[in-house]
């Protein structure tokens, strides 16, 4: 028999979430081939199996949570295949007929000294089980007790937006005279208005674990930065020409010339003049980045992943458009190791391929600028007072304004207008 377990996805991955099992118990298996589905707070990603033979037992269901190395199923013969485990929240048959609230009780009352003599261990257990260690790393910075937050992700896993709420309304509440505050749930801190009514005609989807993921990252990133955007209109003229010319050279040498791998040459230029563009804060301290480490938004069926070209400056119009390539359609097949996704300068979107006029995009956190592209079509423009038809792309530049005024955008910005109006075929 051979045990499976959850893979450590890089080193700052704890823990993992079981998104889909791709295979039942019962069901054959080689080999390396995919078994189940994983998200972490980093990446999402198939994982092969590590032997061959029938999946005989499933410890851990879709939508839990486990630590790294904990065994989630076993593979063996199909003698030894067994059905699947009841829900690890069944109660035992003796308190099913009991009310919830008294079935605790019962438990708790019996055996009082040995449960308060673990009972500090047992809640750190519970709380690193229902929380990640960037979660727990804010909660220990602002001393939070994470059992006092109600999660609202799968499990009741505390999620960033929980505790960053729970922060935030903390400060907002704090009592002015002495005493203790009641704990507050991190769902219903602000309660919300409902969203629909009793006997509406409404459909109810739970949101998947990269959904949930975005929505934390988009709610810390808008309540860090503030966001300032800046709009250019850029001229396409000399790089669609060029691309016309070189595509079917850059396909022989195994590439895909795409107008994207242009964007990022010019970026990467601009990034290298204006190295504010390139820099984050930490607290009252600028950190400029030496390395130019270059994200492509990636849209997927059910989200948006951001993978990382590394050292970009050192790669050429080719290097650039092969990684671009292959980094895509391994985030779309979900063959992205997660140090592939972290470490990120600045971050390239492109709302443009599906049709957007133009972007404003949130910054991609701990970054203080992100380029979005709108669409590449023709237009009227007027040049040398005269009116003529030529491709065009609104390109926008978000900036955190605690760090990026306007001037350093706007420089930014014609600095990558002019490169790609102006694209040298030396720089190819």
């Amino acid at each position: 028999m051979t045990n499976v377990v959850m893979p450590q996805m890089g080193e700052s991955i704890a823990e993992g979430t079981i998104v889909r099992w791709i295979k039942k118990v019962g069901d054959p298996i080689d080999r390396d081939e995919p078994l189940f589905e994983i998200s972490t707070d980093k990446v999402d990603a198939e994982i092969p199996s590590p032997a061959a033979g029938v999946l005989t037992e499933i410890k851990v269901q879709e939508g839990e949570t486990v630590a790294v190395n904990s065994v989630v199923a076993t593979i063996g013969t199909a003698a030894e295949a067994s059905p699947p485990a009841p829900p690890s929240n069944t109660l035992p048959e003796a308190a099913a007929g009991q009310p919830e609230a008294e079935v605790s009780r019962s438990s708790s009352d019996n055996g009082t000294e040995s449960h308060e003599a673990g009972d500090a261990e047992s809640r750190e257990d519970v709380r690193r089980q229902k929380s990640s260690p960037l979660v727990r790393r804010i909660a220990q910075e602002h001393n939070v007790d994470l059992s006092q937050i109600h999660g609202t992700g799968l499990s009741g896993r505390v999620t960033k937006q929980d505790i960053l709420e729970f922060i935030e309304l903390g400060k907002a509440s704090e009592p002015s005279r002495t005493g203790d505050r009641p704990p507050v749930s991190g769902s219903a801190a602000a309660s919300p208005a409902p969203t629909f009514k009793p006997g509406e005609n409404v459909r109810i989807v739970p949101m998947s674990v990269m959904r949930k993921k975005i929505a934390e990252h988009m709610v810390l990133s808008a309540h860090t930065s503030p966001h300032v955007y800046s709009v250019y209109e850029v001229n396409f003229s000399r790089v669609a020409m060029l691309r016309e010319k070189k595509k079917a050279d850059y396909e022989a040498a195994g590439a895909k010339l795409t107008f994207t791998a242009f964007i990022a040459k010019a970026a990467i230029d601009a990034l290298r003049q204006f190295p504010i563009v390139n820099a984050s804060l930490d607290g009252d301290n600028i950190v400029y980045k030496k390395d130019i480490n270059i994200g492509i938004a990636v849209a997927l069926e059910n989200g948006l992943i951001v993978p990382v070209i590394r050292n970009a400056d050192e790669k050429n119009l080719l290097g650039l458009a092969r990684a671009i390539s292959d980094l895509a359609n391994r985030a779309r097949s979900k063959k992205l190791n997660p140090d592939e996704v972290q470490a990120g300068t600045f971050t390239i979107t492109n709302p443009g391929i599906f049709g957007a006029l133009y972007g404003l995009p949130l910054i991609n956190q701990p970054q203080v600028a992100i380029l979005g592209v709108g669409t590449i079509e023709k237009r009227a423009v007027v040049i040398d007072d005269a009116i003529a038809i030529r491709p065009v792309c609104h390109m926008t530049l978000g900036h955190d304004h605690r760090l990026v005024d306007g001037a350093d955008a706007g420089r930014f910005l014609a600095f990558v207008k002019e490169r790609l109006e102006h694209f040298d075929d030396a720089w190819m």
